[in-house]
């Protein structure tokens, strides 16, 4: 599975990669946000206006019936298995256009355009595809990686900062199961205030540590399922905010993840106590807190039985050993789980 991405502040690779299609049938899939902000940047690469399939905003629409208006969409205005689909837009929409593009006719080529740091660094790229199912995360999906990813800054300079920070979360993770290195370089930035040429430059490294993981692991057989870091408590705090119709971002649920894994780790594997507080603290300062009762608890639990990662009816988990140091598939007690939750509403804010 190849995986092709170009990191550009400028749109002549991208016209050049469109221009190579010999096809009347180029859609590009928006939501109702990036229709406003982002395709007039990209509309002048086109030689032919494209077809344009706008979507509503929003986690919620990561779905089946969402999937269903998309194809039916491209059959009632011919899309052939020539089609190019291009999906413009935050993760939401690279992780629908690609499922959708994956299954129409049996496949059509699709480009990914993130317009989200979240997207740029983590969910464009990788060639996972998915929709959500009864507010469970990602759980009907595809391996199907876009023709290619088209990565540029200047796109950022349209999001709040709740959504770079969000983003920014992705970035911590990679810099984790990198190394100390590339911790200790993340942790100066603040990212709430960054300057978008040197944010292009920290979104190329971070891209660079998926990639390397991804190329040797496509289909999450062993490697790569070290990139689920935070992410099993983290999508089971965003699954049980998103029913009680309480707004969190992917990006801030990750955080309060890997904040309670980084406690799971230190008690299954003694990962340095210092570390931990270090991190966590550093997390703390620019991610808000979460309210979640303890009688609470329970319900996040039994979210995390329906985890795509379980086996063997087992909550499996990535944790590290020390910075750099991924420990894939491991177990941990409920009980540590319910601490781990406890531990992250202790940590200094």
């Amino acid at each position: 599975m190849k995986n092709d991405y170009i990191i550009s502040n400028n749109f002549i690779d991208l016209k050049k990669h469109i221009s190579h299609y010999q096809t009347d049938k180029i859609f590009v899939l928006c939501d109702e946000n990036t229709f406003i902000h982002c395709l007039p940047k990209i509309i002048d690469i086109f030689d032919k206006e494209p077809i344009t399939i706008q979507i509503p905003a929003g986690e919620d629409n990561k779905s089946i019936d969402t999937a269903i208006f998309i194809w039916n969409f491209l059959t009632n205005h011919n899309a052939d298995r020539k089609s190019l689909l291009i999906n413009l837009g935050g993760g939401m929409i690279t992780d629908l256009g690609g499922f959708v593009a994956s299954t129409y006719k049996r496949g059509i080529d699709f480009i990914n355009i993130p317009t989200t740091l979240l997207a740029q660094v983590d969910a464009s790229i990788g060639g996972k595809n998915g929709i959500n199912l009864n507010n469970y995360k990602n759980i009907v999906g595809l391996f199907n990686p876009p023709k290619l990813v088209y990565i540029n800054a200047d796109f950022l300079s349209t999001l709040p900062s709740q959504q770079l920070r969000s983003g920014f979360a992705e970035v911590i993770k990679h810099a984790l199961i990198d190394n100390e290195n590339t911790w200790k370089k993340i942790k100066t930035i603040n990212p709430e205030n960054i300057d978008l040429e040197y944010l292009q430059i920290i979104i190329k490294e971070s891209v660079a540590i998926k990639m390397k993981i991804v190329d040797n692991d496509p289909h999450e057989k062993g490697l790569r399922e070290a990139l689920n870091f935070g992410h099993t408590i983290g999508h089971a705090i965003e699954t049980f905010f998103n029913r009680k119709k309480i707004n969190i971002l992917h990006g801030e649920a990750i955080a309060i993840g890997m904040i309670a894994e980084l406690f799971l780790s230190n008690k299954k594997f003694t990962f340095d106590f210092h570390k931990l507080f270090e991190i966590a603290e550093y997390i703390a300062t620019y991610y808000p807190a979460f309210k979640i009762e303890y009688n609470n608890y329970d319900e996040i639990y039994d979210i995390m039985k329906h985890d795509k990662k379980n086996k063997n009816n087992q909550i499996r988990f990535s944790l590290l050993k020390d910075i750099g140091q991924i420990q894939t598939n491991q177990t941990v007690d409920k009980e540590d789980i319910i601490q781990s939750l406890n531990f992250y509403f202790q940590i200094k804010r």
